[in-house]
């Protein structure tokens, strides 16, 4: 009886623990939300007030004086553009490297090597090249440069998942009388659903959130959400209210995915590690 007792009370305070660990996690979230729908005069007061009226002005003003809209179609655009475009290419890349060995182990780690490059050091010379073809300031310049430097990745990440399903899959299609392209298409691609949409998962997210390449690559046209967000700070200086009120738009989209994406994101990350 002690020890059913004893179990009871370690597992209470492991729960409260870990409890404790989400609140700490979810506060700062839960902070921008009540910084959001707080007034300009609440919001900047020290130390802060919890209870007051909470209003959408932020919201409001960010769409109407921002132009938060056309910012947010074009983070839209090109993460979605990228992504559409990316995840054929990673599929077959990972294919070749997985079953055919294209290119051997040199190859596979030199594609993986481009990723060890930081960002800072190539987007002089990336500007440069795109002002000489003239897609500086646009939204497909930037989808082609988010699928430049994402692709390796994603290729990396595909090619784990299809190591992972067996080759009597190909070899029983082939025998059926498919074409190697058949067998992938038909057999391969389906059976790897999972790790496809993790990947486009990942894809999604790499482009939604980058910063550096949308601050150099465009103008005032087509900046993204991130740019937009870091042009909140002013000579008033940085207006929290509706930086808050833009955080939460920024993460909106991912919140409203993941219901809809968990069980292929956490299948497909896990998919290729067992074989």
């Amino acid at each position: 009886m002690k020890w059913k007792r004893k179990r009871q009370l370690a597992a209470l305070a492991s729960h409260a623990v870990l409890t404790l660990f989400s609140l700490l996690i979810l506060l700062p979230l839960l902070w921008v939300v009540r910084t959001s729908l707080a007034p300009e005069v609440v919001a900047y007061e020290i130390p802060p007030r919890l209870v007051f009226r909470p209003t959408l002005t932020n919201y409001q003003e960010l769409f109407a004086v921002n132009e938060f809209a056309r910012f947010y179609r074009n983070s839209l655009v090109v993460a979605v553009g990228s992504t559409i475009l990316a995840i054929p290419i990673a599929a077959l890349g990972g294919y070749a490297f997985a079953r055919y060995r294209t290119g051997g182990r040199p190859l596979q780690f030199t594609v993986l090597g481009t990723q060890m490059l930081p960002g800072i050091v190539l987007i002089l010379p990336l500007f440069v090249v795109y002002k000489a073809l003239g897609l500086t300031n646009s939204l497909s310049g930037l989808v082609l440069a988010y699928l430049s430097f994402n692709l390796p990745f994603l290729v990396w990440i595909l090619m784990g998942f299809y190591e992972g399903i067996p080759r009597e899959l190909e070899e029983a299609a082939l025998i059926d009388g498919a074409t190697p392209v058949q067998a992938f298409v038909r057999v391969i691609f389906p059976t790897s659903a999972p790790g496809v949409m993790a990947t486009a998962v990942l894809s999604f997210i790499l482009c939604w959130n980058e910063f550096l390449f949308a601050l150099i690559l465009t103008g005032a046209e087509s900046s993204t959400v991130p740019v937009a967000l870091a042009a909140l700070q002013t000579q008033r200086g940085v207006l929290i209210g509706k930086l808050s009120s833009g955080v939460i738009l920024g993460i909106l989209p991912v919140l409203l995915l993941a219901p809809f994406i968990q069980r292929y994101l956490v299948r497909g990350l896990t998919f290729g590690a067992i074989k």
